[in-house]
């Protein structure tokens, strides 16, 4: 997955600022998201949701050491007072809280913020917003119980041309599917599964 999130990062301006590959972690489907960090290659990211989790700050620093051994570049999800208390390099929010960007920003003016979106006027308003991505889910089938009906790659690059930002594809993205994404216009992939299990 790794050479296909390079060659898909390795477009425009924009992009070669971003980390092409983006692991979020799952209290449920990476139980040991350090095992995983551990693995990721240099320039690689981590997004770490918590999910409200009382030992969010243990095992937020957990991994934020893992990830700086690595390389890694490290984003909290929802959450920028603990990404600022981990010493993290950004936040990721969840469409929901796109808006919060420049409450973030307040934090640590030199964050990362990227946002999810599940459709397009959900990218809008992050662009309105100012994160510099967008994670759009799901493209592919997805195992996620929160995960809706699949783009697709077609309606995946429609979406990131009207929406004007650098675009993660997330959602089902495993080596096989990632093949599929070079014409989506998509910087970067993301992956939960897709980077623990081997397709």
């Amino acid at each position: 997955m790794w050479r296909a999130a390079r060659r898909l990062g390795a477009r425009g301006v924009a992009a070669k600022a971003l980390p092409p590959l983006l692991f979020f972690t799952d209290p449920i489907r990476t139980p040991n998201p350090e095992k995983v960090v551990a693995r990721l290659p240099r320039g690689a990211a981590v997004v770490y949701r918590h999910f409200g989790a009382a030992d969010a700050l243990s095992r937020g620093k957990m991994i934020a050491t893992v990830a700086r051994r690595r390389g890694v570049r490290l984003l909290v999800g929802a959450d920028g007072t603990l990404a600022a208390r981990l010493g993290a390099d950004g936040v990721h929010l969840p469409q929901r809280l796109a808006g919060r960007t420049g409450l973030v920003r307040t934090l640590r003016r030199r964050f990362l913020v990227t946002a999810a979106a599940h459709d397009l006027p959900a990218a809008l308003r992050a662009r309105r917003a100012g994160v510099q991505a967008i994670v759009v889910s799901p493209v592919f089938p997805s195992h996620s119980p929160s995960a809706g009906q699949a783009l697709g790659v077609r309606r995946l690059a429609t979406l990131i041309r009207k929406a004007g930002l650098p675009a993660y594809a997330l959602g089902g993205v495993t080596a096989r599917t990632a093949r599929r994404l070079p014409l989506s216009g998509a910087v970067g992939m993301a992956a939960i599964e897709g980077l623990t299990t081997r397709d």
